[in-house]
């Protein structure tokens, strides 16, 4: 059995989103992507869970825990990726 991957709901023409993107890349995170603006079944996900926003990024983790907006440092804590400020 496989562990569900990091999937990450977001637009491309959001600066966060490409920020996470450019992290998760950086530190080799295999993720899969979803673009809220071409599903909308993922756009009603998001919806669900930020009460009726659109909040981009919204990260499902393979644990079910969800982490919105994350800065770096959040990113790097949820992911055990070393001492924060490293």
């Amino acid at each position: 059995m496989t562990e569900r991957p990091i999937t990450i709901y977001a637009t491309y023409w959001c600066g966060d989103c490409r920020r996470v993107r450019r992290y998760l890349d950086f530190h080799k995170v295999e993720y899969c992507w979803i673009d809220i603006d071409h599903d909308e079944a993922a756009e009603a996900f998001v919806r669900q869970v930020n009460h009726g926003n659109r909040s981009v990024p919204t990260i499902v983790f393979p644990d079910g825990s969800i982490l919105v907006e994350p800065s770096n440092l959040a990113l790097k804590e949820k992911l055990g990726l070393g001492q924060p400020g490293a």
